[in-house]
């Protein structure tokens, strides 16, 4: 049974993110790298959009965002540093 929730609760995660406009193949991706945090994941998903309106490169945002733990001022700064 407990696996079987978890199930619904991802699915659930990602229809509310998908509903948010973010593209399936980025919310499965943001899910994973987050261990299934929603909450993180929705913040990813967020600033990879922001820093994308930006010019930079998606590839760049990722890494950054990862290695800063999606801090946005440390992560821009690493940004225009590149």
């Amino acid at each position: 049974p407990g696996c079987l929730l978890q199930i619904l609760s991802y699915l659930s995660a990602c229809d509310r993110l998908l509903k948010q406009g973010y593209e399936e193949g980025q919310v499965e991706e943001a899910m994973e790298m987050f261990q299934y945090s929603e909450k993180k994941a929705a913040e990813f998903l967020r600033l990879l959009a922001q820093f994308n309106d930006m010019g930079f490169q998606q590839n760049e945002i990722k890494e950054v965002l990862l290695l800063c733990g999606n801090q946005r001022e440390k992560a821009l700064e690493e940004l225009v540093m590149k």
